[in-house]
């Protein structure tokens, strides 16, 4: 089994493989898009790799930190999820903010992938806490409600980015009141814009 490769990139495609030359050997490798803007033809590069076999194909899964593989792993280990679906998460969400996802119990974040909707992403977070091993955090199972979701909710409305979002509620305290995490969310992204 190919558990990496170091090689030249030879070349990028559009649908999120890359060529990757290793000792005159290349090596088609499935990357996320977030992977595939960093790879340019003509570079040295090194991925932590996922052989994924089935009965009828092979295929390479190719990532640029440890953490993605494992993720990768983990989610495709979970019913329901191939690994197309796997790479599109991990496009939407980088492995750390997945655990604040999950840890959050946070099902809107989760239906932001390509192929999501609401009880799959409920049946996700369910399982991938099991895999992640995440405490069970005293959330209800409808976070509508909830601090965290009504200011993401105002920050959509006032025509921020999913990623600002993300970002900047994983750094504020999540059991402040929502005025409260609103008025800091506000003033941490317009430091970060000005």
């Amino acid at each position: 089994m190919i558990g990496s490769l170091r090689g030249e990139v030879l070349e990028r495609e559009l649908d999120g493989i890359v060529l990757v030359e290793v000792a005159g050997v290349g090596y088609r490798v499935h990357i996320t898009e977030r992977t595939l803007a960093e790879l340019e033809p003509g570079t040295e590069t090194f991925l932590y790799v996922h052989h994924h076999v089935t009965e009828t194909a092979e295929s390479l899964f190719g990532f640029r930190a440890r953490d993605e593989r494992i993720t990768f792993q983990h989610l495709i280990k979970t019913n329901g999820v191939g690994p197309a679906l796997a790479m599109a998460v991990l496009a939407t969400h980088p492995p750390a903010a997945l655990v604040d996802i999950i840890a959050s119990n946070d099902v809107a974040a989760l239906t932001l992938v390509s192929g999501v909707g609401k009880k799959t992403a409920e049946r996700l977070l369910v399982e991938l806490r099991d895999r992640l091993s995440l405490p069970m955090l005293d959330t209800p199972s409808d976070t509508s409600g909830s601090a965290v979701s009504e200011v993401r909710e105002a920050l959509t409305g006032l025509g921020y980015g999913t990623d600002e979002i993300r970002d900047v509620l994983r750094d504020l305290p999540s059991d402040a009141p929502s005025a409260t995490l609103l008025r800091d969310a506000l003033k941490s992204l317009g430091s970060k814009r000005a």
